[in-house]
């Protein structure tokens, strides 16, 4: 069985530049070599896989043959991997980052943190991204044990190792499916969600552990995943605060209704970008924080604090 020769980088260029300019001479302009050396590097390309490449006779411009083709994606796919390890290293000698790792509340809008990072992804397209998406003091929690080196995080517990800066909010509803039974009522009297389950998002961390955030039930379900939440609230298991923007086609739709509580009126869940201080973000992750803080520049924030 023929074993082909390993081909160098320069001869799959070469390869490459004739196919994309459509002739010898064409690729030689482009890389600035003597038609020669062009017709020289192909020739020694062919040699070393055993296989010609283009056709040679009946046309006066290069057509490749059928091995040709199935060579070509291939050396595409070399040269893309090349230019991406050099445009990587050139990244790290110039300081920036090989990855970046980012957590942020589950409660933050979809369709905004899809903007940012298809924004991040189009600004530093060799950067990692290793994203992390939690609850409450969970975010906190990544970026003090390094998990993370920024965060977009809602309400956190201070320490002397974080710095915050304000990144925006969203606005909480009190939600119920159409049969339950606050959602029957007209009006909802004073008191009356004590007697029904809250469905209560729980931290994961033990930061904030412990604490309540806009729980007025004494009967409560804890879950720590928000999908659940938004689940159990659809089959009437409980009522819940939700996110605005997660629930919007819910109430279009009818399949949950926003509660008009005199004790629960939802309010604002607000953000903050969060770093270590002793590990201040580098290049790519600073403008990947700076995204998130215009995003969130003009949240409505006249609404209370949950």
């Amino acid at each position: 069985m023929a074993n082909p020769g390993t081909p160098t980088f320069d001869q799959l260029r070469l390869f490459l530049a004739v196919v994309e300019t459509g002739s010898f001479a064409a690729a030689a302009r482009r890389m600035n070599r003597a038609v020669s050396v062009v017709s020289y590097g192909i020739g020694n390309l062919e040699a070393q896989l055993g296989l010609p490449l283009f056709e040679r006779e009946g046309t006066r411009r290069p057509t490749l043959t059928v091995a040709g083709r199935a060579v070509l994606a291939e050396a595409r796919n070399v040269a893309q991997g090349i230019d991406g390890l050099r445009a990587k290293v050139k990244g790290l000698l110039e300081g920036l980052e090989a990855e970046v790792n980012l957590a942020v509340d589950v409660m933050l809008p979809s369709d905004r943190l899809g903007r940012v990072l298809r924004g991040f992804s189009a600004q530093f397209p060799t950067v990692s991204l290793r994203l992390h998406v939690d609850a409450l003091g969970a975010i906190t929690s990544h970026v003090v044990d390094r998990r993370a080196v920024i965060g977009i995080s809602g309400p956190i517990i201070s320490g002397t190792e974080i710095e915050r800066v304000a990144a925006g909010s969203v606005l909480m509803v009190p939600l119920a499916a159409p049969d339950h039974p606050l959602a029957r009522m007209n009006p909802i009297p004073p008191g009356a969600t004590r007697d029904h389950v809250q469905l209560v998002l729980s931290d994961r961390s033990p930061l904030t552990q412990g604490r309540d955030f806009a729980v007025t039930s004494t009967r409560t379900w804890r879950l720590a995943d928000l999908g659940a939440k938004h689940q159990l609230l659809r089959e009437g298991i409980g009522w819940g605060n939700m996110p605005l923007p997660m629930v919007e086609a819910d109430l279009f739709a009818g399949t949950l209704v926003r509660l008009a509580l005199p004790d629960d009126t939802g309010g604002t869940y607000r953000f903050s970008g969060i770093w270590r201080r002793d590990e201040p973000p580098g290049p790519a992750a600073s403008w990947l924080l700076q995204q998130f803080l215009d995003e969130g520049a003009n949240d409505d924030v006249s609404a209370p604090d949950v």
